[in-house]
């Protein structure tokens, strides 16, 4: 095992072992998920054998196979490492995002292995530790990466379960002592609600996930009853606006937790934050848009109230680089500069919108945008539209699937013609480089959460080789 890949020091604790997980095996369901793979790393560093399956090889199984996990991409029961077939010494677990009639899954259930879902696996390992969890519609990823480079940092004992790969670490699992527990509390499928932090944070809640939800008005009780989870005594941190009562934090506005005086240095905010108890000066942060810099506040007002002294904070958030794909720099030159982005919500895509508008002034903006999910594309197709026609130029890739089936007249071609700016285009695959080489866009983007994100590499190849970068 490459401990350093691990990012544990040399005297980090062992991990404890888990009251109800002490298995020898771990057969993980969806193993290249990226809160399920941060999973099976902690299980790794616990010493446990790890095994499982995903629907494709991606550079998340690789790293995996690299610390010694034995993946396999095929839905079959005789490709489960034999040593993973005994129900008294091994633990699966599964990612809800797994079809119904998969043949792995069906043979655990039906053979009496303990099979639990990834949230409750978490909320168990975080039940006996101070659990910092970040939740919200949008950037919580970012928010509960930003958490965990900040106490690690500043040598708190801590394990940080994160929905992305951190650019810090190149991992989505941080790791330097097992009392504190940094997570991502995801509201798909209402997974958060195992969970039992003292500390929680919410950055938003506008609707998402109406396929699982049916209402927005589900959806936001159910981030009501996340808050609830709080430990006695816990404390709640909210995004100023929202209708939950709690710590506030905000942008120049009159928050608990306020970032002051900001201002646009080299490409960099540096701010100024206030506090309960008097400003906090000379904070700097290198990731573009506000949305960013709101993120950046939750973390710093949770990691204030955990205790952590000003300037071991200010020195430490100006040392983070960000969340791949998340506002991820490809290319940056003078002339021409290529942003990949997870955005797949209309408010996201608008947050990414801000940004490039805010670093990028006058600058014609190509946006290329792949929906994920019919049931999104359907729930918020005017919103999608009206975020998208917000750039210069729009190439949209059709609409991919994950879990669902497609759905009747819900087509990226449908989608298209919402969109209100001339210069739209609906595209292949096989064509994106070819009209991306068209473009006399100086900006350019991809977005969205499907497989768009395997297509970077191919056009930052054949950008490098148009400007001989």
């Amino acid at each position: 095992m490459n401990k350093k890949n691990l990012n544990i020091e040399n005297n980090a604790k062992a991990l404890p072992l888990v009251k109800g997980l002490g298995w020898a095996n771990v057969y993980f369901i969806g193993i290249g998920g990226i809160g399920m793979s941060a999973l099976a790393r902690y299980f790794i560093a616990e010493g446990k054998s790890v095994a499982g399956y995903d629907r494709t090889k991606t550079d998340i199984t690789v790293a995996l196979d690299e610390l010694g996990a034995e993946i396999h991409f095929e839905d079959a029961i005789e490709k489960i490492p034999s040593a993973f077939l005994n129900p008294k010494d091994t633990l699966v677990v599964y990612t809800p995002a797994i079809p119904k009639g998969h043949l792995e899954f069906n043979y655990f259930k039906d053979h009496d292995f303990e099979v639990l879902k990834r949230s409750v696996v978490l909320g168990e390992i975080t039940k006996n530790t101070f659990c910092l969890a970040v939740a919200g519609t949008h950037g919580k990823t970012t928010t509960t990466s930003i958490l965990g480079h900040l106490l690690y940092e500043c040598n708190v004992p801590v394990t940080a379960f994160l929905g992305g790969v951190s650019e810090n670490y190149n991992s989505n699992f941080i790791l330097r002592g097992t009392e504190v527990t940094v997570v991502e509390a995801d509201e798909f499928d209402r997974s958060f609600l195992t969970l039992s932090p003292d500390m929680a944070g919410l950055t938003s809640m506008e609707p998402d996930h109406l396929d699982i939800y049916g209402e927005a008005e589900e959806l936001e009780k159910s981030f009501i009853e996340f808050t609830k989870k709080l430990k006695p005594n816990g404390k709640l941190f909210v995004k100023n606006g929202l209708p939950v009562e709690g710590i506030t934090y905000g942008i120049e506005d009159d928050s608990d937790y306020s970032a002051q005086n900001v201002k646009i240095i080299n490409g960099s905010y540096e701010f100024d934050v206030k506090t309960p108890n008097g400003t906090l000066h000379n904070f700097r942060f290198d990731l573009p848009g506000r949305h960013n810099l709101s993120n950046a506040l939750m973390a710093l007002a949770m990691s204030v109230e955990y205790g952590i002294p000003h300037q071991q904070l200010a020195k430490a958030l100006a040392s983070y680089k960000g969340v791949k794909r998340r506002f991820t720099y490809q290319i940056k030159t003078d002339d021409l500069v290529f942003i990949d982005d997870y955005a797949h919500h209309p408010g996201e895509i608008n947050a990414v919108h801000q940004a490039v508008r805010e670093m990028y002034p006058g600058k014609k903006v190509l946006a290329i945008f792949q929906p994920h999910l019919y049931s999104r594309t359907r729930d918020f197709a005017d919103d999608f539209a009206k975020s998208l026609s917000q750039f210069d130029q729009i190439l949209l890739l059709d609409i991919y699937p994950a879990r669902e089936l497609p759905m009747e007249g819900i087509t990226s071609d449908w989608l298209l013609t919402k969109i209100e700016n001339k210069n739209k285009k609906l595209v292949q695959k096989s064509e994106l480089i070819s009209e991306v080489l068209a473009s006399d866009a100086p900006v350019i983007l991809t977005i969205g959460a499907g497989d768009i994100g395997e297509q970077v590499k191919y056009i930052k190849r054949a950008l490098e080789l148009e400007n001989k970068l």
